[in-house]
């Protein structure tokens, strides 16, 4: 298997990332796990209920051993749920989805309590993405020795055979795995970031199946009888994140003369529907992505929990753009570098470069930077940008972008891990509470679309896309596509 973005860290709580996230499925067990559709299932929990307004109850799974022979228990899991907090130096921390546990109790080795202050409906939902791991073997454990392979031990379909970091991960069948089994014995996971070199492998038999296929090569690939393509509308919205945080000035932007500006203007609201409306999302997707995704407004797609309806995608307006820019006291605009990855998102780089000429014509003259995902990541982190490119795999409902994406940062809550932008709104956050006490899924869904009106109609980000995730196989083999995009050796079967 080849896959087009590297997986950064073993560690199944270090840095919340897709292609992280699908290396841990392979090796790891989460309490809930999700089917193609995102939709939940029975993991190392056989079943979950609210036994009390603020008591959510798991009976687990009996028989489960971890790779390394450790039966698995209710006390792994009260580890694992307090591990998650202190994982030191985390990117994207998992920390938002075990925050509102206030007490965790241990009934018995197959039965586990989760108390919340408050009646939390969105809790089996985030146990979704957590995966467990042993007390014994994974106490004091450190990023690095996950990383070295040492430590990459789970209750998964697969057991870790080596990793070489940022190349590829070799891994074998377990046969003692609680779910289905496996097709295949052993796996080669590789990572080929470009995507020419992926689309090769494939056609030449290197390899037998890739993911995020190149979407020039779609049509080709299509007439091509050696292979297939399996496909799905995703659950990934690609968006542009902005410098939120800086009042006096932002790196990156400067007057036409090329000296920073007193204040950041995009701090504006003005500026940012200009910025917004001056993007013409229908061409990107036609033309740059060649029909594999959707323009979207909004954060996620038609037909899941809390997508706003008849929501519409901004008008693409270069004047309207013009005028408001003028209105908000840049009449000649100004200068600003849009940075993106060019090797993480399908078309990243050719995307930013794309935004950057339609911002040029709207007179915010644009300069573009394309990095590695390695560094673009680590710098975004960092708050070290003014106009960035990104992407973000949602859970099906609104909460997730909202209490990830939007709401304010806030390391001890978890809340905002991967706001890079810093955008603020404590009436948002206020809102955003009071939803996740909510047990009612209709008034509940209602609140969080009003929520997610208020952060758009304040540009808190620009929505760009929901991509189209493709896969390809060579003729014998074939691939379950998921909306959350999650390339796991579980999901290739020989075809029929």
């Amino acid at each position: 298997m080849a896959v087009g973005a590297p997986v950064t860290s073993l560690d199944p709580h270090y840095h919340q990332l897709s292609p992280n996230n699908a290396a841990a499925s392979m090796i790891y067990s989460r309490l809930v796990e999700t089917d193609n559709l995102a939709r939940m299932q029975p993991g190392l929990a056989l079943s979950w209920t609210a036994v009390e307004p603020t008591v959510w109850e798991f009976k687990l799974r009996p028989g489960i051993r971890f790779h390394n022979g450790r039966e698995f228990t209710a006390d792994d899991v009260a580890f694992t749920l307090a591990r998650i907090p202190n994982v030191p130096n985390s990117p994207a921390s998992f920390t938002t989805f075990v925050r509102p546990i206030t007490r965790v109790e241990v009934v018995d080795p197959l039965t586990i309590r989760l108390h919340t202050a408050t009646p939390y409906p969105l809790l089996p939902m985030d146990m979704t993405n957590i995966f467990i791991l042993d007390r014994e073997t994974h106490e004091g454990a450190t990023t690095e020795r996950f990383n070295s392979g040492e430590l990459a031990v789970g209750t998964g379909p697969f057991r870790m055979v080596r990793h070489a970091n940022g190349d590829r991960i070799e891994l074998e069948r377990n046969d003692q795995y609680f779910g289905e089994r496996p097709a295949f014995a052993r796996v080669a996971y590789r990572m080929i970031t470009n995507d020419s070199a992926r689309t090769a492998a494939l056609l030449a038999g290197d390899v037998d199946v890739i993911d995020q296929v190149p979407t020039a090569d779609i049509a080709r690939l299509r007439r091509d009888n050696r292979v297939s393509l399996q496909e799905i509308t995703g659950l990934r919205m690609i968006y542009l994140s902005l410098d939120h945080m800086r009042e006096d000035g932002s790196p990156f932007i400067t007057d036409n003369d090329g000296r920073p500006l007193p204040r950041n203007p995009l701090k504006d609201l003005r500026v940012r529907r200009a910025l917004s409306m001056a993007i013409d999302r229908p061409a990107i997707v036609e033309r740059v992505m060649e029909g594999s995704a959707t323009a979207t407004g909004q954060f996620l797609a038609q037909g899941i929990h809390s997508h706003i309806p008849g929501y519409p995608v901004p008008r693409f307006d270069t004047e309207g753009a013009r005028r408001l820019l003028a209105e908000a006291g840049y009449p000649n605009g100004f200068r600003i570098t849009l940075h993106g990855p060019n090797d993480r998102y399908p078309n990243d780089a050719r995307i930013i470069q794309a935004i950057g000429q339609m911002w040029t014509r709207a007179g915010v003259r644009t300069a573009v930077e394309a990095q590695t995902w390695a560094t673009f990541v680590g710098r975004a982190g960092r708050q070290e940008f003014s106009a960035f490119l990104l992407g973000w795999g949602m859970n099906p409902d609104g909460s997730h972008p909202l209490r990830n994406l939007i709401a304010c940062f806030n390391r001890d809550t978890g809340l905002g891990a991967s706001n890079r932008g810093r955008y603020c709104n404590p009436q948002l956050d206020a809102g955003l509470a009071a939803s996740s006490q909510n047990l009612d899924p209709a008034s509940r869904e209602q609140q969080l679309i009003a929520l997610e009106r208020m952060a758009l109609d304040d540009v808190a980000v620009i929505p760009l896309h929901i991509q189209t995730n493709v896969w390809a196989a060579r003729r014998g083999f074939t691939v379950t596509p998921r909306a959350d995009e999650l390339t796991r050796a579980q999901d290739v079967r020989p075809a029929n």
